[in-house]
């Protein structure tokens, strides 16, 4: 009898954790695939006529991990577009989130969504987006800290936001890649 509740013991205890490390591991791996689509550097140089034209840009970015989730709460916005997402935190930590963006057949008519079942794990935020006329998405974003350099010697100019990657469906497989400032 003994035996039996030992092994039952050590089963139990060993499915804990293996789940939650997948689950864990899933989240990391998903958060680092985000930031690096994030990244980018490029370095053009170009000579005609002895006169050297040179273009620099290096953006590196890095998942920002805020000891409270509350403090990811605000409204977060892309300058231009009409891109926005109102991110509100309870102390309880449940997440409400609305936005909205551009419609695809039209970018000049606004395009509102709520996400639903938002959750925060570490820097990543998950959800389902539910658009004003019912049609539903998946959501993946991650909170992170971006550095733009425009030359080799740039001290660089750092922005805190939320980086979204969209699949779209519309002309076969492609993404699309968002980077929402925290609006101050």
């Amino acid at each position: 009898m003994r035996l039996l509740f030992v092994t039952a013991m050590i089963v139990g205890f060993s499915l804990i954790p293996v789940n939650a490390i997948s689950q864990n591991s899933y989240t990391q791996t998903r958060t680092q695939e985000i930031v690096a689509s994030f990244n980018k550097e490029k370095h053009l140089v170009k000579e005609k006529y002895g006169v050297r034209r040179e273009k620099y840009k290096k953006v590196v970015s890095e998942p920002a991990n805020e000891p409270n989730i509350r403090d990811y709460a605000g409204v977060y916005e892309v300058p231009g577009p009409g891109f926005f997402i109102n991110l509100q935190i309870g102390s309880d930590g449940k997440v409400n989130a609305t936005g909205s963006e551009p419609a695809t057949d039209d970018p000049q008519r606004a395009r509102g969504f709520r996400l639903d079942d938002a959750k925060i794990a570490g820097p990543m935020l998950t959800a389902t987006k539910v658009y004003d006329d019912g049609a539903k998405e998946k959501f993946e974003g991650v909170f992170i800290n971006m550095t733009t350099f425009e030359s080799p010697t740039d001290k660089g100019v750092s922005a805190f936001g939320l980086g979204v990657v969209r699949h779209l469906e519309s002309s076969g497989v492609a993404e699309d890649k968002i980077f929402y400032q925290l609006k101050k």
